[in-house]
């Protein structure tokens, strides 16, 4: 600020270049806000609307990495976090199940909680073809991933089927047949008596009935010509087919496994004398067939002079066919027996039998055990 040489009390202002004369202003001029230094000029180039729209569609793409990359970190916490679950349960996968079915089935049933995660989880880890028809047990707050890589592993729930040594075919049927994780029905033939092997089988859910009688027919016949080739020289037994018969037999007249070689040796040194081989069990299967008598329905006195082509108390030699599925123990027995000059024997009242070589021998045990 600068005052004038006379000292009259005006400002005044001096030229920018200090060489021009003192300009005076008026009061309300000093006051007014001198104006400040202009922005400079924006470019050409920066006004450019190409610029622009690169600037927009940077911008926008950095926000879709950044949400991309958000939704990565946050799914992949969803589909490895512990699952809704409480108390897992299982979960049945069809053949030609698509991920997305599988994933709004697993949703629906409170296995997971969000399908869409799911789904988009399989399809990262590049499992979209590798889940494989079954049954699984999903345990307990089971992780989404936990789920798929136990669909991926195709480890299904297996379920057992057990036909005990000693059935008929008809019961032996009866448990197929009654078995819910079994599917199919039942085959229009029954197989022959004794064609069944006794083992427990193990298969998935939708495994169909008529698999499983193949098997056991399948097996049954390879279990019969494997100890078949190697019995005992010697034999009273025409053929193969016997030789199931009395194993049959055998398998029916005593569950210890200690004697039934010996009591394979009672019916085979029957055989050999031509005597009638008088086994109650044939009894039975003549009055009752493969249904098997009466849990409350004793062997009467009179049944035993009961005509059926199976009683060996009127029949000589062996029944037309076997009277129930014979298991390993018996077939080996009968195909290598024991020796012995026995001819009898009787329950002792213990699950056992007491055997004998002569009828005086027999009578005596009878008086005693009976």
């Amino acid at each position: 600020m600068n005052t004038n040489p006379a000292g009259n009390g005006e400002v005044g202002q001096r030229p920018a270049n200090n060489t021009g004369p003192i300009v005076p202003k008026t009061a309300s001029e000093a006051l007014r806000p001198e104006a400040g230094t202009p922005p400079p000029k924006r470019s050409r180039a920066s006004r450019s609307q190409v610029v622009v729209f690169m600037n927009f569609v940077i911008s926008l793409v950095m926000l879709m990495v950044l949400a991309a990359g958000a939704a990565l970190y946050f799914g992949k916490q969803a589909f490895t976090e512990p699952g809704p679950s409480a108390n897992g349960d299982t979960f049945l996968v069809k053949p030609n199940t698509g991920v997305q079915d599988i994933a709004d089935q697993l949703e629906r049933r409170g296995l997971i909680s969000d399908a869409r995660v799911f789904r988009l989880g399989v399809r990262a880890f590049g499992n979209d073809s590798a889940l494989k028809a079954g049954e699984y047990e999903i345990k307990p707050r089971a992780s989404m991933r936990d789920i798929m890589e136990l669909l991926k592993s195709g480890k299904s729930v297996m379920y057992s089927l057990t036909i005990p040594e000693g059935l008929t075919v008809e019961q032996a049927l009866q448990r197929i047949a009654d078995e819910p994780a079994l599917s199919g029905d039942m085959p229009a033939t029954t197989p022959p008596e004794g064609s069944l092997a006794t083992d427990t089988l193990r298969f998935t859910r939708g495994a169909t009935r008529q698999q499983m009688i193949d098997k056991l027919v399948a097996d049954q016949k390879k279990l019969v010509d494997e100890v078949w080739q190697r019995r005992a020289p010697d034999l009273p037994l025409a053929n193969v087919e016997d030789f199931v018969t009395l194993a049959s037999i055998v398998e029916k007249e005593t569950g210890k496994g200690d004697e039934r070689s010996r009591v394979a040796a009672v019916f085979l040194n029957r055989l050999a004398k031509g005597m009638r081989l008088q086994s109650d069990p044939t009894i039975i299967y003549g009055l009752f067939g493969g249904r098997g008598k009466p849990a409350d329905r004793p062997i009467y006195q009179s049944d035993i002079q009961k005509q059926t082509p199976y009683n060996t108390y009127l029949i000589n030699g062996l029944p037309p066919t076997p009277i129930a599925n014979p298991g390993r123990a018996a077939l080996e027995a009968v195909a290598n027996p024991s020796k012995t000059d026995d001819l009898y024997f009787v329950a002792d009242g213990t699950g056992g039998h007491v055997f004998a070589a002569t009828l005086d021998e027999h009578n005596e045990n009878v008086a005693r055990y009976r």
